[in-house]
């Protein structure tokens, strides 16, 4: 007669031997529960008075210190606009000045067009108002080129055409059409020249 063996109620049930195993499978511990072991939070009154003062201390500490962040920023903020404005209105004030020396210049030109007279004075008045130009753009950095005679330079000469000259070196300029001007280094306008070219061959 064959006997069975009843297993004791609420024993947990025995793996069989060569069962495979669940690697994802977090092993549960008696007791090892968030809830048991009452790691959900901290519950700041259970904590020594110690403990709390220092804890009260640090987040006075950390809203002052947030507190000081966001006003460095906004007078960062407030530091930018009002450089970016000044920036702005110095270089409009600039360019007024600029424009303001020039209002005389044009008056000059005015006189001289409604001038009667003989053709030399008013020669005298349009060189009297270029000089008074010129005198105003050297004043702001423009500085005038005149090529005459000088070998041809293509980054600062354009030529507008070649031609053979008697006596001229191949390459210099022979010609200025229109000075070259520039601004504190910065090439405003190339000087307009012709260019002496090679003399043509002679035909037997």
């Amino acid at each position: 007669m064959t006997r069975h063996h009843r297993k004791p109620e609420g024993e947990p049930p025995v793996a069989a031997p060569n069962a495979p195993v669940d690697p994802s499978a977090e092993p549960t511990l008696p007791g090892s529960s968030r809830e048991e072991t009452g790691l959900t939070g901290v519950d700041v009154e259970c904590l020594p008075p110690a403990t709390r003062e220092e804890l009260e201390a640090l987040r006075r500490e950390r809203d002052e210190l947030k507190e000081q962040l966001l006003r460095r920023r906004a007078e960062f903020e407030n530091f930018r606009k009002r450089v970016e404005r000044e920036r702005q209105s110095a270089g409009t004030e600039a360019v007024a000045a600029v424009l303001r020396a020039l209002v005389p210049v044009l008056d000059n030109l005015d006189r001289a067009l409604e001038a009667e007279g003989s053709e030399s004075s008013l020669r005298e008045g349009v060189e009297l108002t270029r000089r008074e130009l010129l005198a105003i753009l050297e004043s702001q950095g423009v500085t005038t080129e005149d090529p005459q005679g000088k070998p041809f330079d293509p980054e600062r000469h354009q030529a507008l055409a070649h031609e053979p000259a008697p006596g001229v070196p191949e390459g210099s300029v022979v010609e200025v059409y229109g000075k070259g001007y520039s601004y504190r280094d910065r090439l405003l306008r190339p000087a307009l020249v012709k260019v002496a070219a090679a003399a043509a061959p002679k035909v037997h």
